[in-house]
């Protein structure tokens, strides 16, 4: 099996970091993230290629994505695991938080995923990997928004996997729990369960998804639950 080609948005730390630790052992690799220096510092790491990219704007999305096609043709994998956390109780957020969540959990993932369906469509093959969270299969107290964001995610994968049938592209999605990682600092130890998986260990299960072949039939839709180290 020869190289292929992955992208990996958010992957500049925690799990996104890991998958992309991974893949690039025997892949290409281009990751996706929102801070520079975070970019610049994986990349050099890796030995990959990457770009600052805001999920959240359409324009750069497109742009990071057109990036990756000129560079390498095809698009073999897309791992999004871009997200912002959004905690406390819905009264006590401000608009401006609200509309950030949204943009970036929200809207973020439909960018994502139309620009690279429309890709791999054009090719003819393709695995999509959505990273979403335990939380929408089981409601916890003040996460209301966080919860409500990634449920979206799992909505449009759920529709867009049955959509593909049996193409050759596959849309899948994992539901991790906590984890030690930069958003699982944001979030607080309260949140954190007594048994919980290590990036790592989540990012092989990811892997493996994303390494599926377009022959591989019957496997899009598929959904990882409770990645936390309980699996």
């Amino acid at each position: 099996m020869g190289a292929k080609t992955f992208v990996v948005a958010g992957g500049t730390s925690g799990l996104g970091l890991e998958i992309a630790r991974m893949l690039t052992v025997d892949h290409r690799v281009f990751v996706l993230g929102n801070v520079a220096d975070e970019v610049a510092a994986t990349t050099s790491e890796l030995e990959c290629a990457g770009t600052t990219c805001d999920v959240s704007s359409y324009d750069q999305v497109a742009h990071a994505l057109d990036e990756v096609s000129r560079r390498y043709g095809a698009i073999d994998g897309l791992a999004h695991c871009a997200s912002m956390w959004a905690g406390g109780a819905l009264e006590e957020m401000s608009p401006e938080a609200l509309h950030k969540a949204i943009d970036v959990n929200v809207l973020g993932t439909a960018y994502l995923l139309r620009e690279t369906l429309i890709r791999m469509r054009e090719q003819g093959r393709g695995n999509v990997v959505y990273i979403g969270a335990l939380a929408v299969e089981k409601p916890r107290p003040g996460i209301p928004v966080y919860r409500a964001t990634k449920n979206f995610g799992k909505s449009l994968v759920e529709s867009l996997a049955q959509a593909e049938g049996t193409s050759g592209i596959k849309v899948m999605q994992i539901h991790p729990g906590p984890m030690h990682t930069k958003l699982q600092e944001r979030v607080g130890a309260e949140f954190l369960d007594e048994i919980y998986a290590e990036p790592e260990q989540v990012a092989r299960e990811v892997v493996r998804l994303l390494l599926l072949e377009p022959d591989d039939l019957y496997v899009s839709g598929q959904e990882v639950l409770r990645a936390d180290g309980r699996w």
